[in-house]
């Protein structure tokens, strides 16, 4: 199984409950994760995070061979996910969407062996370009994680080595 990071879980862990200074073990975590396959970040996640001007950018660039996903997106994979937050979307919407449809389509490749993880919270009655990631995951059948599911699923623990 490969997870697929959203930014915000990246973004999110360092702002808040895992600042890269104070937890490192959960970033060395990450890395090993990475370079075992089973957590990888899709390049447009990459280059989000790395439009920033914190540790972040920095740690990411430093470990961008053990988590980059070193794939290309298929673009039509890209259209069946924007077709399904609606089939008549705008510029304007589309642009709103952002980077979210190539995460969905980078997981859409092999949904038996793929997952999407992010902060995102689901939220069914939204439409069109307000859908979340979930609620898009869910109805392209693609497995989505919250960053905490994750890392029980993989077993993190601060004394993990």
């Amino acid at each position: 199984m490969i997870y697929l990071l959203d930014a915000n879980v990246l973004i999110t862990a360092n702002r808040t409950y895992y600042p890269i200074e104070r937890v490192p073990e959960y970033w060395a975590w990450l890395v090993n994760c990475g370079n075992q396959r089973q957590v990888k970040i899709p390049q447009e996640m990459y280059d989000e995070i790395n439009q920033g001007k914190d540790d972040l950018k920095c740690w990411l660039r430093n470990n961008r061979d053990a988590l980059l996903l070193d794939e290309d997106v298929d673009a039509g994979l890209v259209k069946t996910v924007l077709a399904s937050y609606a089939s008549d979307l705008n510029d304007v919407e589309i642009e709103a969407i952002g980077a979210d449809p190539f995460l969905i389509a980078y997981a859409l490749v092999d949904p038996a062996q793929r997952r999407v993880v992010t902060t995102e919270g689901s939220k069914p009655s939204a439409t069109r370009a307000n859908r979340k990631i979930p609620d898009v995951c869910r109805g392209l059948m693609i497995g989505c994680d919250t960053p905490f599911e994750l890392n029980r699923t993989l077993n993190f623990s601060t004394n993990w080595q």
